[in-house]
């Protein structure tokens, strides 16, 4: 059996600031993008992901390993 592949926890909500949705990487320091549903924010997310983890390979900088969880994930049973 293979070892489940851990990746980065995104958060999707709405702005009515915005007037759409945002999707962020909270373990990726401004990594964030916009869309007009939660599916583009989404897709959107992915590639700024993307994009942020070549820069910082091209960069020789330090990336964060995957560890955000939200709250509820860490409530006791």
């Amino acid at each position: 059996m293979s070892k489940p592949k851990s990746d980065y926890h995104i958060n999707v909500f709405y702005s009515a600031e915005d007037g759409g949705y945002i999707a962020d990487v909270p373990d990726l320091k401004s990594c964030s993008a916009f869309g007009d549903s939660p599916e583009e924010a989404l897709r959107e997310v992915l590639v700024a992901k993307s994009a942020w983890l070549a820069a910082a390979r091209a960069n020789k900088k330090p990336i964060p390993k995957p560890r955000f969880r939200p709250a509820i994930y860490s409530l006791p049973h």
